[in-house]
C-alpha cells in the first residue's frame, strides 16, 4: 500500500504548521491496526494538512493514497476516510467558487492582474485546483461507496453526489435510487440534503429536483421524517415558498412523528464529584467551557439537523419560527425537546420580535422531569437576560423547592449537588433569577460562596444583588484576601472578586480592594491594578479615603504605563477629585504625539473630558481637531465635543457621528448614547435612530448579547423621544 508515497519531496511543500514532512507518516497512521494510533492521526491531519479546511500542495497530493485506503475493503474506519476525501474535496471546489467570482468581480472593476506577484506565491502555496480535479475525476469510487452494505461508509460518500459527479442528471438519479434503497432515515435525509446541494448547485436539474420533493412530500404512505426532509429542502431551493404553508405542513409532519423507540435518559450522567483542578492544571471556568462546547456539539434527535436547516431558511421569519418551535417543544421526544431549547436560544439571540410566547414555553420546561431539560431550560433563560422576566416566577419556583423528605441537598443546597446534571440545572436557574436582580437566588449563592463549590460561577452573579450587599460583601472580601496574588492563575479570579465588590459598592468591602491596589501596584501587577481601580471607580466618593493611593498611580511621575496612569485618572475623577486636579493629569493626551498617553488610544482620554463636561473647556480647540473623519477617535473626541460644549458644537458634532454610525455600525455604542443627550439637536439623526430600530436583527450581528441590544433599542427610543422637547433644555448633559 501507498506507493511512491516516499518518493515525493514533501518538504518541499507546507501545512498550517511548517514543511508537509510528516504527512507520510501521518497517513501510514491512518492504516494502522491500532485505533488510538488512527485516531490521533486522523486528528493531527485534520489540524495541520487540512487545517479549518485550507487545502494545501500536500493536501492534493495525499489524496490518491487516501483513496487507496478508502477503497481497501480490509482498512479500518474506512467511512471516516471518505469523509476526509469528501471535506477536503468540497473546501476545494468552493475555494475555487469564491476565486472565480472574486475574479470576475475584479474584472468588473478593472482591477484584475494586480499585485502578480503575491499571485504567484499564493498559487505556490495552495492545492485546491488539484484536489478539486482529483475528486472530479474519482467520482465513480464515490458512486460505489454509496452502495456498500456498510451504512457508516455510506453516509459518508452521498454528500459527494452533489459536489464531485459531473453529470447532474445521472447524480440525480443516483440519489433518486439511493432513496428509495435505504432503509434507513438518517441515510434517507441525506440523500434528499445531498439533492438539494445539487439542485442549487446545477440548474439543469433544479426543477426535477423541486418536483421530485413535492411527489415526497404529498405521499403519505412514506415516513413523515423523509416528508418533512422533502418540505425542508425544497423550500431551500425554492426561494419564494411561502413559509406560512410550509411551517404548517412541518408543524403536522412533527406531531405525526413517531415516540422513540428508546430512551436515552433511562441511563442519567453517574454521579461524579466535581473534577478537581489541581495547582497550575486549568482553572474551572476553562474546564466548564469545555463541556459546553461538548453539549452545544451533541444532537438528540434524528430530526434535529433537519428542523435545524429549515429554521436557516426561515431566517428572519419570527413569528413563523416561534411557532415552529411551539410545537417543537411540545414534542413526546425529550432529546427534541432538548435541541430545540437550544434553537429557541439562538432565535431570541439573533432576533428582535415578541419572544413573550416562547420565553413562557422555555419557562414551562424547569418543571420537566429530566434535569437535563430543566438545565437547557434554564441555560437559555439565563442568556435571555431582561427577556426572561416573565419566567421570573418558574426560575424562583424551581431554586426553593424541596423534595419534602430529610434530603440534605434540595432548595438551595442543590447549588452543590452531587449529581451533575441537577447541580447544573439548580445552577443555571439560579444564575437567572440572580441576573434579573430577584434575591430569591441570594441562598443558592450563598451555598456556592460558603462551600467553595463552582463559586467562580456565582461570584459574578452577586454584583446583580446590591441589595444583598450586606450577606455577600463580607463572604467576598474574605475569598479576595485568601488569594496569592502572587500567582498567575488567580489573576482573573482577583478580576471577578473586585467586579463583584465594585457592583456591590458595600463599604465593608472597601479596604479590601485599597489593599489588593497596594499590593498590586508594589508587585507590579498592572492589570491587577487596573481591576482594583476600576473597583474603586463604581464606589464612587464613598472610596475618598483611597485617593492617596490612587494619585500615587496618576501622575506623571507615577509607576506601571500609560493604559495603568489613565486608569488611575479617570478613578481620581469617579472618586471626586476636583476638575482642576485632574485636567493637567488629562490634556496631554490630546497632544499630537499623545503626550503621557501615546502608547494607548486616546479614546478614553476623550471619554473622561466628556465625563468632566464644560469644565473641561480647555480641551474644545484640540478635541475640534481631532473630532475629524469616521474612526473611533473621531467618535469619542466628537461625543466628548458635544459633552463640553453643547449646542455650539451640535453640527461639527453631528457630521461626525453620522457618518460614522453609517460606515460602522459598532459605533452605534458611543453615537446613540450621545444622540440622546444632545435632545433636540438630534434631529437630523431621527431617521438613522428609527432604522435602527426598524432592524428585525440584533444589530446585524453588532451586540452580542440580548442585553446590550435592548439597551441600545433603549437608547434610540429615548434619544427620539427627546427630539421634541423645547430647545431651551439643549446643553452639555450630566453623564452620570
Amino acid at each position: 500500500m501507498f506507493e511512491g508515497l516516499d518518493e515525493i519531496d514533501w518538504s518541499k511543500m507546507g501545512h498550517a504548521y511548517g514543511t508537509a514532512e510528516e504527512v507520510p507518516a501521518l497517513l501510514r497512521g491512518l492504516a494502522s491496526a491500532e485505533e488510538e494510533t488512527r485516531g490521533d492521526a486522523r486528528s493531527r491531519f485534520y489540524s495541520a494538512v487540512h487545517h479549518q479546511g485550507d487545502v494545501y500542495r500536500c493536501t492534493a497530493a495525499s489524496l490518491p493514497f487516501l483513496f487507496e485506503l478508502a477503497q481497501d475493503a480490509a482498512a479500518p474506519d474506512r467511512a471516516a476516510v471518505i469523509e476526509l476525501l469528501v471535506s477536503i474535496g468540497g473546501s476545494a471546489l468552493e475555494r475555487l467558487e469564491f476565486e472565480r467570482r472574486f475574479a470576475q468581480d475584479s474584472a468588473d472593476a478593472g482591477t484584475e492582474g494586480q499585485d502578480a506577484e503575491a499571485d504567484d506565491a499564493y498559487w505556490d502555496y495552495v492545492g485546491h485546483p488539484e484536489a478539486a480535479a482529483l475528486v472530479r475525476e474519482r467520482a465513480e469510487a464515490f458512486i460505489g461507496f454509496t452502495a456498500e452494505p456498510d451504512r457508516l461508509v455510506r453516509q459518508a460518500a452521498i454528500p459527494a453526489l452533489g459536489l464531485f459527479v459531473d453529470d447532474a442528471e445521472r447524480a440525480f438519479a443516483v440519489l433518486r435510487e439511493r432513496l428509495a434503497a435505504e432503509p434507513g432515515a438518517v441515510e434517507r435525509l441525506l440523500v434528499l440534503r445531498t439533492t438539494a446541494v445539487l439542485a442549487l448547485r446545477r440548474p439543469e436539474v433544479s426543477e426535477f429536483a423541486t418536483a421530485w420533493f413535492g411527489e415526497l412530500l404529498d405521499d403519505t404512505a412514506l415516513d413523515p421524517t423523509v416528508r418533512l426532509g422533502a418540505l425542508v429542502e425544497r423550500a431551500r431551493c425554492v426561494p419564494g415558498f411561502d413559509a406560512d404553508e410550509a411551517v404548517r405542513a412541518a408543524i403536522g409532519l412533527l406531531r405525526e412523528q413517531p415516540a422513540p423507540a428508546d430512551d436515552w435518559w433511562h441511563a442519567p450522567t453517574p454521579a461524579a464529584p466535581q473534577p478537581a483542578i489541581e495547582p497550575g492544571s486549568a482553572p474551572a471556568h476553562v474546564i466548564a467551557a469545555f463541556e459546553e462546547l461538548d453539549r452545544d456539539g451533541k444532537v438528540h434527535s434524528p430530526v434535529t439537523g433537519l428542523l435545524s436547516s429549515f429554521h436557516e431558511v426561515l431566517n428572519g421569519r419570527v413569528a413563523e419560527r416561534t411557532e415552529l418551535l411551539a410545537q417543537q417543544l411540545r414534542s413526546e421526544d425529550a432529546g427534541a425537546r432538548m435541541d430545540a431549547l437550544r434553537m429557541a436560544k439562538e432565535l431570541i439571540r439573533s432576533w428582535r420580535g415578541d419572544h413573550g410566547p416562547l420565553i413562557a414555553l422555555i419557562g414551562d420546561h424547569l418543571a420537566d422531569p429530566r434535569p437535563q431539560v430543566v438545565a437547557e431550560a434554564a441555560a437559555a433563560l439565563a442568556a435571555c437576560g431582561p427577556l426572561a422576566e416573565s419566567a421570573r416566577p418558574a426560575l424562583a419556583a424551581f431554586v426553593a423547592e424541596r423534595c419534602g423528605g430529610p434530603c440534605e441537598q434540595c432548595g438551595p443546597r442543590r447549588w452543590a449537588h452531587s449529581r451533575r446534571e441537577l447541580r447544573r440545572a439548580h445552577q443555571e436557574a439560579a444564575l437567572a433569577l440572580a441576573r434579573l436582580g430577584d434575591e430569591r437566588a441570594l441562598p443558592s449563592l450563598l451555598v456556592a460562596l460558603d462551600d467553595g463549590v463552582d463559586a467562580w460561577r456565582a461570584i459574578p452573579a452577586a454584583g446583580h444583588l446590591p441589595g444583598a450587599a450586606g450577606e455577600l460583601a463580607p463572604r467576598l472580601v474574605d475569598r479576595l484576601r485568601g488569594f496569592d496574588l502572587q500567582q498567575e492563575q488567580t489573576e482573573q479570579e482577583v478580576a471577578g472578586v473586585l467586579a463583584a465588590l465594585g457592583s456591590l459598592a458595600d463599604p465593608a468591602g472597601l479596604s479590601a480592594v485599597e489593599e489588593v491596589l497596594d499590593q498590586a501596584a508594589r508587585d507590579e501587577q498592572w492589570p491587577t491594578v487596573r481591576y482594583a481601580l476600576r473597583a474603586l471607580r463604581q464606589f464612587g466618593p464613598a472610596a475618598a479615603p483611597t485617593l492617596p493611593a490612587i494619585r500615587a498611580l496618576a501622575g506623571p511621575a507615577a509607576p506601571g504605563n500609560a493604559e495603568t496612569a489613565l486608569a488611575a485618572i479617570t478613578t481620581l475623577w469617579a472618586v471626586g477629585a476636583d476638575p482642576d486636579e485632574v485636567l493637567p493629569l488629562l490634556l496631554p493626551g490630546l497632544d499630537d504625539d499623545g503626550g503621557p498617553f501615546r502608547a494607548i488610544d486616546i479614546d478614553d482620554v476623550a471619554d473622561l473630558l466628556g465625563a468632566i463636561g464644560p469644565a473641561a473647556a480647555a480641551a474644545l480647540p484640540r478635541l475640534r481637531e481631532r473630532a475629524t473623519g469616521t474612526d473611533w477617535n473621531g467618535v469619542h473626541c466628537a461625543a466628548a465635543l458635544w459633552d463640553i460644549g453643547g449646542e455650539s458644537e451640535a453640527q461639527a458634532v453631528l457630521n461626525v457621528l453620522l457618518p460614522a454610525w453609517k460606515n460602522n455600525a459598532y459605533t452605534g455604542r458611543v453615537v446613540v448614547p450621545c444622540l440622546e443627550r444632545m435632545g433636540p439637536a438630534a434631529r437630523p439623526a431621527a431617521s438613522a435612530l428609527q432604522a435602527q430600530l426598524a432592524l428585525p436583527g440584533r444589530g446585524e450581528g453588532l451586540f452580542t448579547t440580548i442585553e446590550e441590544d435592548e439597551n441600545l433599542q433603549r437608547a434610540c427610543r429615548a434619544a427620539l423621544a427627546r427630539l421634541d422637547q423645547p430647545d431651551a433644555q439643549q446643553g452639555p448633559t450630566d453623564r452620570a
